[in-house]
């Protein structure tokens, strides 16, 4: 899923330091897209931040799942011969 996001006015400024090529390929992907670089970096944060609230929903859900300790892994394994 690919957010549209457009920067608001009230935007907050940060310093961010990148790797000098990734951010050579930033500058050149705003540059071939016609977006600002925070533009690029705005929806990538908000794109991972999604996929974050996406992966703990789901864990949510499983909450609910019987855990099962490693140790008691190892032993069904056993027990049935994998190992």
């Amino acid at each position: 899923m690919t957010l549209s996001f457009t920067m608001p006015k009230t935007s907050k400024r940060a310093t961010v330091y990148f790797d000098p090529d990734l951010h050579a390929a930033l500058r050149l992907k705003a540059a071939m897209s016609d977006r600002s670089l925070s533009d690029i970096v705005n929806e990538a944060v908000a794109e991972a931040l999604l996929e974050d609230q996406k992966d703990l929903a789901e864990f949510s859900k499983r909450g609910e799942d019987p855990l099962l300790s490693y140790e008691q892994f190892l032993n069904e394994l056993k027990s049935l011969g994998k190992i």
